[in-house]
């Protein structure tokens, strides 16, 4: 109601005018937060140990994700966060079934408008693999990032707090969108392909040697000074969408005095496939070499890999592997190569294509 007084009139209305005008400005000044979903896993980052000087000896995956969020109320600064306990294991018991049951759970939820990014909370043991899986399978440019830490959430000075908030920040950043499955940990953004676990128990145990990591998170915000140039995510050709399970490829370790009782063991346990992980550039011992060309003379593709751990695998190097019909891993490490071949089987068993592939992803 206007005020019979002109005088209070015009008061009145600049006042509702004001108003209106300082929520209007307060909607424009506060950015819109991206929804990212935490899936939950288990591992070291949801773990506890008998006292706060625990860091070794402690009890992975006890921990729930409503416990995780809630003791990083920084969170609702950066995005709108909700979460689900997929699984709650450590990560040395993640399974095929785990991973395919995962990644349909990310591109189910990534469909979905109403999110931006997924962080997905993992143990530290096999987090480089169920990325390097995601990261094949995830059908979405939108960010998927992996976590884990290295010390319990119990520990003093717990890395899981300040890792989990640096995941969900670069999850709901725009910078991330179309980089692949990333791991984000001790401040640091790696490529899911490349990144590798080099050390037992300190915090910068997450690496990617020889190649370098993507970037950092400083100050509340990615920085990226690369991207991974193999393609990836939405890019790729596996559709795992009606898949139930993945045709059993194993690793063969190489060392001084092996022979072919790995191999024979593996075949006679109905492997499809076999990923060498030789010395130096994925060398051949005399003692094993005549169980691998039997492996695949029994149908089984056989891939040349490195237990370095760094550099390309050579092709036609330390073996005739246009002759012998095998597969060279190039710059993957052996568990990865077995991620990618387990996916390439469900397409072909030719190793010209599984090749090409092992030179795309």
């Amino acid at each position: 109601m206007l005020h019979k007084n002109p005088a209070q009139s015009m008061i009145a209305l600049f006042a509702l005018w004001f108003c209106m005008a300082s929520a209007t400005q307060a909607e424009t000044a506060a950015p819109k937060l991206a929804n990212v979903t935490i899936l939950a896993t288990g591992g070291t980052i949801a773990g506890s140990g008998a006292s706060s000087t625990t860091t070794v000896g402690y009890t992975a995956a006890t921990v729930g994700v409503q416990r995780l969020i809630a003791a990083v109320p920084e969170l609702a600064k950066v995005a709108n966060v909700s979460g689900e306990q997929v699984f709650q294991i450590a990560s040395e018991n993640m399974t095929n079934e785990h991973w395919l049951t995962l990644a349909k759970r990310v591109n189910v939820l990534l469909a979905q408008s109403n999110v931006d990014g997924i962080v997905i909370t993992h143990g530290t043991d096999t987090l480089e693999e169920t990325a390097y899986f995601l990261n094949l399978v995830v059908k979405s440019r939108k960010p998927v990032v992996v976590v884990g830490a290295m010390r319990p959430s119990t520990a003093i000075s717990a890395d899981g707090p300040i890792n989990l908030y640096n995941s969900v920040l670069l999850a709901a950043s725009p910078e991330a969108v179309g980089k692949g499955v990333l791991v984000a940990m001790n401040d640091q953004i790696q490529s899911a392909r490349d990144v590798t676990k080099v050390n037992t128990s300190t915090l910068d145990s997450f690496r990617t040697p020889e190649l370098g990591l993507l970037g950092y998170i400083q100050g509340s915000k990615p920085f990226f000074y690369r991207q991974q140039m193999r393609k990836h995510t939405s890019e790729t050709e596996f559709d795992i969408s009606a898949l139930q399970v993945l045709p059993q490829v194993d690793i063969v370790y190489g060392y001084a005095n092996v022979g072919p009782v790995a191999v024979d063991a593996f075949m006679a346990a109905g492997a499809k496939g076999i990923i060498h992980a030789g010395v130096g550039d994925g060398s051949l011992a005399n003692k094993v070499k005549p169980a691998l060309v039997a492996a695949h003379a029994k149908g089984a593709v056989v891939v040349r890999a490195s237990r370095v751990g760094q550099g390309i695998l050579a092709r036609n190097g330390e073996a005739n592997d246009d002759e012998l019909d095998f597969v060279v891993a190039d710059t993957l490490n052996a568990q990865k190569a077995r991620i990618l071949l387990m996916l390439a089987l469900t397409k072909t068993t030719s190793t010209k294509e599984i090749q090409r592939m092992f030179y795309t992803y």
